[in-house]
């Protein structure tokens, strides 16, 4: 009964969840000798979970490694996790405004 937008939407918000689950781990492993950041290639992802396929890790490239070898970056993991809850709000809300169209559907268009 629901459209194609709305299985995109829970797909979205099942690959925001991999993403912070991803973040948090990052960040419990900032301390961890050798411990390499961890991350998803969102777009790459989201196409893939379309295609019913699961979140795929990766190593992120590009950051300063420390003497220990981790290469965990505290001030990027909250950028991350801040842009996540931004993008899991939007996609809540639009979400939201599916339910309710069927729900107004559903109860003949008047006020619920």
């Amino acid at each position: 009964m629901l459209d194609a937008l709305t299985g995109n939407l829970e797909r979205y918000l099942d690959l925001l969840s991999a993403r912070q689950k991803i973040s948090a781990s990052n960040i419990a492993n900032a301390d961890t000798p050798g411990y390499k950041t961890k991350d998803i290639d969102f777009q790459q992802e989201f196409m893939s979970m379309i295609n019913g396929q699961q979140p795929l890790t990766i190593e992120a490239d590009g950051l300063p490694v420390k003497p220990d070898g981790n290469n965990v970056n505290i001030d990027r993991e909250a950028r991350m996790l801040a842009e996540n809850a931004m993008r899991f709000n939007v996609a809540s809300v639009l979400l939201k405004g599916q339910i309710a169209s069927v729900k107004s559907a559903i109860t003949g268009g008047g006020t619920a």
